[in-house]
This record gives C-alpha cells, structure tokens and sequence, in this order.
C-alpha cells in the first residue's frame, strides 16, 4: 500500500467514526475538503444506513459535485438514485454537469427518467432531453451545454464581469465562443487572451476566427481525434447549420479513448469488457460462449480438412508432429498484424492508395518473416531428425502460412473498416482460427509434393 492509499484509508476510517458518532459538523469538514473523486471513492464503500445518514447530511448540490466523478455505467447507480428522497435526487441531478447527468440518466428505465425530469425546472429538463436524444457515441452523446457565450460586439470588460457569474456553473472556462448577430459561432477565444485585452477592446477585434469544430452527429472516435492532433482543452459542437449546441471537454474524450481501447482490446481477446464483479458465472459464460461457439464451428473446419489428409498422415506420422508448429506460429503472425492494422485504423483513415500500399508492406513483412522463420526451422528440424527434405517441408509450409496468415491478420480490418464495420470485430482469436485452417491447407498441399522424399523418416 503507498502513502496516498493509506492516507485515504485512515481519512476513510475517521469518516466513518464521525458517522457512528453522529458528529455532523467535523464529518462536513473532512468530507467537503477531499477532492470529488475521493469522496465518491468513500460514498461508494458505504452500506445503505450510512448513505442514508449521507444524504442528509450533504446539500443535493454537494452530492451532485461528487456524483460528477462517479463513472454513469456504474452497475449502482440506479438503485443510488431510487433509494434517495425524489425531490433530493433531481436537485442533485440538476446541479451535476448536463453531460454527466444526461450519462447517468441513460441508463435509467424511460420512468424514472420522466420522473426525475419532472421535479426540474422545465428549461434545465429540457436540456437534459435534449442531450439524451442523441447517440452516445457521437458528438452530441458526449457533449455538455454548460459552456460560456458572448456576441463579438461585447467589450473584453463586459465579458469578464459576466464570466465571473458563468464560472460556477460552466464546465469549462478555460475558453470562451464568440457569436455574431445570427448567433452563428464565429470565433473562440481562450481566457488567457481576454484577461489580457484592454477593457474597450471588443472580441470581434482579437478573437481567432479559424475555428476547429466537430459536427453534433460526428463519431466520438473523430472527436477524439481532434482533440489528439489539436491537443485542446475542450471542442465547440456545431449543427448543421453552424449553431453552436455544446462542448465536448477533454475529461469526457480522455473516457471516450478508453472506451475504445476496451473495445479493440475485447475484439482482439474475443471476450465482452463489459463484464463485471457482479456477474455471476452463468452471466459471465453467457458473455463468452457466443464467440467461442463461432470458433469452434470454425475449427472443426480445420479437422475435417485434417481428417481429408489421413492417408498422408497414415504414410507420414512424421507430419503430424509439427501441425501445431505451424499453425501456432501463423496464428500468431496474424494477431501481431491485426493488432498493427487496428491500431493504424483507429488513428488515421485510409484511402483505395494506401489501402493497397499497406497491403502491399505487409505481404512483404509477412513474406520476410516468413522466409527467416521457415530457415530456422529448416536447420533445426533437418538437424534434429537428419532429414533436411523434411526440415524443407516445414520451413516451406511455415513461411507461406505466415505470409498468409499476416496478410489476412491486416486485409481483413481494413476491409470492414472499409464497409464501415468496427475492424476489432476481426478478433485474435478469429484471425488465430482462419489461420489455422489456410496453415493446415499450405502444409498439406507442400507435403504432398515432397512426401516421396521423406516418407522413409
């Protein structure tokens, strides 16, 4: 345990004494001076009695600084939110940034949506409805509407004497949006520049009308993008008209990249991230048996082709020996160039040019590590059974099964990125699989060839 871990568990515990104690005032003190996230931290160990006790202890406004922090696809929350008073939960779900609100209500039955809608003033429930309408993975799912505008005719004076009443409930200051008289976002500005300004400068005169943008409907993916290349704080969205709806901050796209990476990362396994610590085992198979079914239909391709070959293995059992060599090593040439093609797919978009120019790369890696691999085992099976016939086979096999299999490991992604399908689907163990069965076919096909050279070993 390091020092933050046991500072925050001796906190933890003091907390909890002054909860036992009914010692409100010094448990306010403790509790308001952590940072959000560890007071989240803290309100998530609590049983029910004791979040009771929480809840009237701190202002909805309180619990909702710290439900800001708390991640919306916590399996939790729902039964948070109906064990709280109703008029209490909406305040706090009022006073909680529109974005994380709207997160959290998506994952609440249309009812208790409507019922928590409700109790808010209609303007600020109106938001919120209009955050959940949209995808969760675009732009519009992403965004908040908490963002600080001002018309370019303003003067630098007038726009710091109104920030100072934006600040407490905007989600970020750290730039401002500048509109024109149609209310078409025209320009932005950071608040370093505008405390810099002379009084009477208007914004129109210094604001930098070059403005990069995401469109409401884009992907979170794109977004994401923008924000890696331009390496901003925060992204106006726009519609389709060029109104300015909403911000997207660098908190919610640094989610959105692990997102992702879960997602590449659980297409690349085979295997649902969404898996949790509740999930009981049956709920867990339930989640994993889908791909490996698929899997094993498709590998009992492979040992029908096997069994098409038994009168070669009957006169070769040498051959037999070195099938999971061969696949095994193909198998993982081709995860190595999934993994490649998915994370290149994930950062950049590829053209009909580069599409074959990438192609074209890693048939020649594949081919390269191919030919070093096949040597290699050439010289060692040939030395290990005295046969260099033999070795040649294998090596042979294994060369052309790699530069198959690395071919495959990139074509394939790239072609279903291409038909706009998520490339991760092209998982490992899928591509491990599909290069088993063309491995199984190359070394057969070789044997064949060679087999009256060998078939006395």
């Amino acid at each position: 345990m390091d020092e933050n871990e046991k500072r925050l568990q001796d906190k933890f515990s003091q907390l909890k004494d002054y909860l036992d104690e009914g010692d409100k005032k010094r448990f306010r003190k403790t509790y308001l001076d952590m940072h959000f996230y560890d007071q989240s931290t803290f309100y998530l160990t609590l049983n029910k009695p004791e979040r009771m006790t929480l809840y009237s202890i701190l202002e909805p406004d309180e619990m909702g600084d710290m439900f800001d922090t708390i991640e919306d696809d916590n399996p939790k929350i729902p039964e948070l939110l109906k064990e709280m008073d109703l008029s209490y939960a909406s305040k706090m779900l009022n006073d909680m940034y529109d974005d994380n609100a709207a997160d959290v209500l998506e994952h609440l039955d249309k009812v208790d949506v409507d019922r928590f809608l409700g109790q808010m003033p209609r303007n600020d429930a109106n938001n919120l409805r209009g955050l959940l309408h949209y995808d969760t993975e675009t732009a519009g799912g992403i965004m908040t509407t908490d963002y600080v505008e001002f018309h370019e005719e303003e003067t630098a004076a007038e726009a710091i004497r109104a920030l100072k009443k934006f600040a407490k409930t905007a989600e970020t200051i750290y730039y401002i949006y500048i509109l024109d008289h149609h209310d078409d976002l025209v320009g932005v500005m950071s608040l370093r520049d505008l405390i810099l300004l002379e009084d009477d400068d208007t914004l129109s005169e210094k604001m930098n009308s070059d403005i990069i943008t995401v469109n409401v409907d884009a992907e979170q993916a794109e977004v994401a993008q923008v924000f890696r290349d331009y390496e901003f704080l925060a992204v106006p969205v726009v519609d389709h008209s060029n109104k300015l709806v909403g911000i997207v901050t660098v908190d919610d796209v640094i989610e959105v990249i692990d997102d992702e990476a879960q997602q590449d990362y659980s297409g690349l396994a085979g295997v649902s991230m969404d898996e949790t610590n509740n999930d009981g085992p049956f709920k867990a198979a339930s989640k994993r048996l889908p791909w490996l079914i698929t899997l094993l239909l498709l590998s009992m391709i492979t040992a029908t082709l096997i069994n098409h070959y038994e009168n070669l293995l009957a006169e070769a059992s040498i051959l037999a020996v070195f099938i999971s060599t061969i696949t095994g090593t193909a198998g993982n040439a081709g995860t190595q160039s999934l993994a490649v093609a998915v994370r290149r797919l994930a950062v950049e978009e590829i053209n009909r040019h580069e599409f074959l120019k990438l192609l074209f790369k890693e048939l020649i890696t594949g081919f390269v590590t191919g030919l070093v691999t096949g040597v290699a085992v050439l010289l060692l099976v040939g030395i290990w059974k005295h046969n260099f016939v033999l070795g040649m086979v294998i090596g042979m096999a294994m060369c052309a099964a790699i530069t198959v299999a690395n071919l495959a490991g990139s074509f394939i992604p790239m072609l279903m990125s291409s038909f706009g399908f998520d490339p991760a689907v092209a998982s490992g163990p899928f591509i491990s699989t599909l290069s088993d069965l063309t491995s199984v076919l190359i070394y057969f096909s070789i044997a064949g060839v060679f087999m009256q050279y060998f078939i006395k070993v």
